[in-house]
């Protein structure tokens, strides 16, 4: 994994690399923009943002780079949103989880060379060894409960896989939740999906899909959910495996929610690991370090290490990207601070959403990829 910081002063924008060159198969590059705050409305920030992304096409990555997904994290989507193009390119979910750097908008993007890679009705797919990868995110339906959206969705998003030849229960590796008012309304979710779920085979006995269920608000009032998905059509059995490092957590089970905390997708040349949505939890389901900002990242940090060892990786030399997610908007300067001191490589971004137990400050997610050897697995 190599790392780049770059920023464009003319502009007024940073971003962040990681790039995972491959001989093999496609290679990856994850980029995070910020906009320097500059006095100045949404539109002129956007306007800057689109700029720092051609600049990042033009100067750090192949001519043959594909973005496969794009994340806007914005700081008001109900009034933002209309003013955004819409884009075909690739799959884009655009959320209200304001970037706590004083910015109104900062972007995450996956890009891929050496593969195919198509956009067709908010989806995107990409074809390459024999693998079909399917990205969608941004999903809403806005009508009813959160219980009723998420049921909503989840049959919607079924259906779009079974027209791919795939299901939830089989080929699904991760799901990202954003729900508005996560205090009120993170209950039903969990209800909804856990029915889900078990209509579609998916119990305590098989397996569940690694997610991030976190506070986020659509651009429509109405969208009390928002679902993104990536599922891969093509693995062999036992190349998708899940991450516990139960010394540290505990299986989500034991306290209603139906997810798991990890997943490593083995491939021939390579591996991926998907790390759900961490908090300062410990192995019996508790909040450790109540109301310390600072300890309840470190053992924040220390979780999805030990996931991460499971997959033969860590934080420091194999994440791709990292999320951060506060509750607090007073925390931000701390621990901005402590993640530019440890991993100030990794590209990063830092928003306002509260996570799913009041009690926990933070959580992050992250993607990491690492080299394998295994002769009996397609290259990615």
């Amino acid at each position: 994994m190599d790392f780049l910081q770059k920023t464009w002063e003319e502009i007024g924008i940073s971003c962040g690399l990681s790039s995972y060159i491959s001989q093999l198969g496609p290679s990856e590059y994850h980029v995070q923009l910020h906009v320097s705050p500059q006095n100045e409305g949404f539109a002129q920030q956007y306007a800057r943002l689109q700029r720092g992304f051609e600049r990042v096409c033009a100067e750090l990555l192949p001519a043959d780079a594909r973005p496969v997904l794009k994340r806007y994290f914005v700081s008001d989507a109900t009034n933002q949103a209309p003013l955004m193009e819409s884009e075909t390119a690739c799959t884009v979910s655009v959320i209200q989880q304001p970037p706590l750097d004083g910015s109104k908008i900062s972007l995450w993007v996956y890009f891929l060379t050496g593969a195919d890679v198509q956009c067709a009705d908010g989806v995107t797919t990409v074809e390459h060894g024999g693998y079909r990868h399917l990205w969608h995110m941004g999903m809403e339906s806005p009508a009813g409960d959160s219980a009723a959206q998420t049921e909503a969705l989840l049959t919607r998003y079924e259906g779009e896989l079974t027209a791919q030849g795939a299901t939830i229960a089989d080929d699904c590796v991760r799901t990202w939740f954003f729900v508005r008012d996560v205090d009120t309304n993170y209950a039903g979710l969990v209800k909804a999906r856990l029915d889900n779920f078990l209509r579609v085979g998916l119990t305590p006995d098989t397996h569940y899909i690694s997610s991030t269920g976190i506070g986020g608000l659509p651009a429509d009032t109405r969208s009390l959910v928002q679902l993104g998905g990536y599922a891969v059509k093509g693995l062999e059995p036992g190349q998708q495996r899940y991450l516990y490092a139960l010394t540290h957590l505990n299986p989500t089970i034991e306290y209603g929610v139906t997810f798991e905390r990890g997943t490593v997708v083995e491939y021939g040349d390579r591996a991926q690991a998907f790390i759900s949505g961490t908090a300062s939890i410990d192995n019996k389901g508790q909040v450790v370090h109540v109301g310390d900002i600072v300890r309840q990242t470190h053992r924040m940090w220390e979780n999805v290490d030990a996931l991460l060892a499971e997959a033969e990786m860590n934080l420091a030399e194999h994440a791709a990207q990292i999320t951060v997610y506060l509750r607090d908007t007073a925390d931000y300067v701390t621990v901005r601070d402590l993640f530019a001191a440890r991993f100030p490589h990794v590209p990063t971004v830092i928003t306002l959403a509260p996570v799913c137990r009041p009690e926990w400050l933070i959580e992050m997610e992250c993607i990491a990829v690492a080299d394998r050897q295994h002769e009996t697995y397609r290259p990615f």
